[in-house]
């Protein structure tokens, strides 16, 4: 039965602050009784923005004690009350039942949420990858993040099965502290340089422990002065709340999710992200080139009628997070649940000035899982360069809203391409429309003209007045460009120039430059040409693979 909860409650949490704001105002205040209404306000992330939700204080109770969240003290109830205001924003109490960790922690956060399966990762046996993971956790932890950790319950029958280490299966331990934690006592430990990585954890039913190494009363903690157990906080009661070594988290545990909080303040001292938040949907149409939902890669007919994203790594090297969110779909007690649909993204390495929907495959550079998640993410490092994202459900033909967020150290202007080629207009038949299409790959040059340092060289790719431009290659003769340009040609029978200069102090050099007539008839795609001056060969060989169409719509 709902019963109305004492006027004692609120004791409000330090949840972030977007969850409860104002809180001050929100707690029960015993010198102005009169000031409480019953009504309370929370704050969750969904699909891009901070929805309220408001609630009143009955709370669902069974023999007047709670039947759900509740805190060990009784005149503290917050957690109840963010527990019925989550239900309702979930459609009902069901609805929480078993819910997804990730989804909740960015539901809490509005952050990025990332899984990590610490069993097909081999954490265990790989020292070097193991250290590489724990430093991460103890960045997002240090910066604010969320972090969870549970043990996959393959069957029913493992649900909440408790192992003979004290762990439970299928709960979701939240990760409270991490440390390096120094070893020994006095000033041997401070110039001992031995530390151990360290996990906090704590079981959601607040009792049961791990009880192997460095449970609460384990001997190992000898081995650590007393100031600094006094530091970790170490307690030896049935808290649920315990440390591990995390060699020991990547032996017993399977899953770790990683909330990170993305900062985008230009006043922060920590590393800042430029994001991108753009909304899209998968939709269905009988005409292809209107239809949005073209299911994954393997469905090689329809995969490009998907939505398509461009965006620009500027940086000779970039760290690029990546996040396709679908809108959750609403759940009821008398349907149960809402299924998300199995999604999941490809990016693809494309020409520097595609302005275009792609319609051919290229170079695939990274993918993220597809997974029936209301959320998919990817950390990637790419080159410099332009990309393409294409977001995709696994069977074609599912329709949906989804939220694409892209996170890149500088601007990359991510943006839709919404057109399949070039528009026409009135002054088409003044000015001329494209007749052919050409994709021109520059793979890379051998035998260039040697230089003390070795030639710094460059391509540029010119067509009809357009240009594009490749990184430098430093220091060798032999240089690999994988630089593609792609060209929208009204003169057909115009060449196509590509040359190669070497970067100097004053003025650059040419080395050398080819034509190319770049004929659809051509059926040799790949060509290594004598680089030429105006009369004469010049010293070395470029090697380029060119694809024209007159179809527009062919590359």
């Amino acid at each position: 039965e709902a019963r109305c909860v004492p006027h004692c409650v609120p004791v409000l949490s330090p949840l972030p602050i977007q969850v409860i704001p104002d809180w001050k105002e929100q707690e029960w205040d015993p010198e102005k009784p009169d000031a409480y209404a019953g009504i309370f306000h929370f704050q969750f992330w969904r699909f891009g923005e901070w929805l309220d939700v408001v609630i009143d204080d009955r709370l669902p109770t069974v023999n007047n004690q709670l039947i759900y969240c509740h805190s060990s003290s009784r005149n503290e109830f917050w957690c109840a009350l963010v527990e019925k205001a989550y239900a309702k924003l979930s459609g009902c109490y069901q609805a929480l039942d078993g819910g997804n960790t990730a989804d909740a922690l960015v539901d809490f956060t509005g952050g990025v949420s990332e899984p990590i399966d610490l069993t097909e990762g081999d954490f265990i046996n790989d020292e070097a990858k193991r250290n590489q993971l724990f430093e991460r956790v103890l960045k997002v932890h240090s910066r604010g993040g969320l972090i969870s950790a549970s043990i996959k319950a393959v069957t029913a029958a493992d649900m909440e099965a408790r192992l003979a280490c004290g762990l439970v299966k299928g709960h979701a331990y939240a990760i409270t502290d991490v440390r390096k934690v120094r070893l020994g006592h006095g000033l041997l430990a401070f110039f001992k340089s031995e530390k151990l990585d360290m996990i906090r954890l704590r079981n959601p039913w607040g009792e049961r422990e791990w009880n192997g190494p460095w449970s609460d009363t384990s001997e190992e903690w000898q081995k650590v002065s007393k100031s600094e157990r006094e530091k970790m906080g170490v307690t030896v009661q049935d808290d649920g709340e315990f440390w591990m070594t995390f060699e020991d988290v990547c032996r017993y545990f399977t899953d770790i999710i990683k909330c990170r909080l993305i900062n985008t303040s230009y006043l922060s001292i920590h590393k800042t992200w430029e994001e991108v938040q753009l909304r899209g949907a998968w939709t269905q149409h009988e005409d292809p080139q209107q239809n949005r939902s073209g299911g994954c890669i393997n469905h090689k007919d329809t995969f490009f009628q998907n939505p398509q994203y461009i965006f620009d790594v500027k940086k000779p090297e970039d760290e690029v997070l990546i996040c396709v969110q679908q809108r959750p779909r609403q759940s009821t007690r008398r349907d149960g649940k809402g299924e998300n649909l199995a999604i999941g993204f490809d990016i693809y390495k494309v020409e520097e000035n595609r302005q275009y929907r792609m319609h051919s495959l290229q170079q695939r550079v990274a993918s993220s899982i597809y997974i029936n998640s209301r959320s998919v993410f990817l950390r990637t490092e790419q080159p410099e360069g332009r990309y393409v994202i294409i977001p995709t459900t696994f069977e074609p033909g599912h329709a949906g809203e989804f939220l694409l967020r892209v996170f890149t150290d500088v601007p990359s202007n991510c943006r839709e391409l919404r057109l399949d080629e070039p528009p026409r207009s009135c002054w088409s038949s003044l000015c001329g429309y494209p007749q052919l299409v050409t994709q021109v790959h520059v793979l890379g040059a051998a035998g260039l003209k040697e230089s003390s340092s070795g030639p710094n060289s460059y391509v540029i790719i010119k067509c009809e007045g357009n240009k594009v431009r490749s990184a430098m290659q430093k220091g060798t003769s032999t240089p690999e460009y994988n630089v593609k340009g792609i060209f929208y040609r009204k003169k057909p029978g115009q060449l196509i120039t590509v040359q190669i200069w070497n970067h100097r102090l004053l003025k650059d050099e040419f080395l050398g430059q080819v034509h190319l007539k770049a004929d659809p008839d051509d059926l040799q795609a790949l060509h290594t040409l004598r680089l030429q001056d105006r009369n004469s060969d010049l010293p070395g060989t470029i090697a380029v693979h060119v694809h024209s169409s007159a179809s527009l719509r062919a590359i």
